[in-house]
């Protein structure tokens, strides 16, 4: 068992691209036409990734004119030069056979927020870092209490503003139809008194 694996860690790729099912990327594969060398993409979600070893593969899917190709490619290929991910997914299966089945927007998988590079990370301001944090844990708690208070607060104004707002609407369609209703009821009047 000892010998197939060394014989089998001479094949093994030293940098193997870090991608899980549910990613879209860009497999760079090698093409031999002839004497011509070419390297074509075959860009799709993963939807699954097997095996171990030399022998680990997986799965690519996409959508070519309304027909669903499925491409497997082997990790540790020569052929396959570089996988280049596109975006994560926020996938909870080991495998996405279930896209199989599904058509048009429903093939798509939600994407996970991620960082390609972390020295160009960009930090955006939380409520912690936009207000100094209370010296205190009673300074703290009657903070929170103003918070939650001003939220329901402003919840009451905007339920009473709905409100406000339907009574408007029916009030001007209540007068709309009192005159609609004299006006189709003037004419009337005046042919019958002739």
């Amino acid at each position: 068992m000892q010998i197939i694996k060394e014989i089998e860690s001479q094949y093994l790729k030293e940098s193997l691209p870090q991608f899980s099912v549910g990613d879209t990327v860009d497999v760079h594969v090698q093409i031999r036409e002839g004497e011509k060398q070419r390297i074509q993409i075959f860009n799709g979600t993963v939807i699954r990734r097997k095996g171990s070893g030399v022998r680990e593969t997986f799965t690519v899917r996409r959508i070519v004119q309304g027909e669903g190709v499925e491409r497997i490619f082997p990790i540790h290929s020569p052929n396959v030069v570089d996988v280049e991910i596109k975006k994560r997914g926020r996938v909870r299966r080991a495998k996405l056979y279930y896209l199989r089945k599904r058509v048009g927007k429903g093939v798509r998988v939600r994407e996970k927020l991620w960082i390609k590079d972390k020295s160009k990370k960009v930090e955006k301001p939380t409520e912690q870092t936009q207000h100094t944090p209370a010296s205190t844990p009673e300074a703290a708690a009657q903070a929170s209490k103003q918070k939650s208070e001003q939220a329901r607060i402003g919840k009451k104004k905007s339920v009473a503003d709905r409100a406000g707002k339907k009574k408007a609407k029916k009030e001007k369609r209540k007068q709309a139809k009192q005159k609609k209703k004299t006006t189709d009821t003037a004419p009337a009047e005046a042919s019958g008194s002739e």
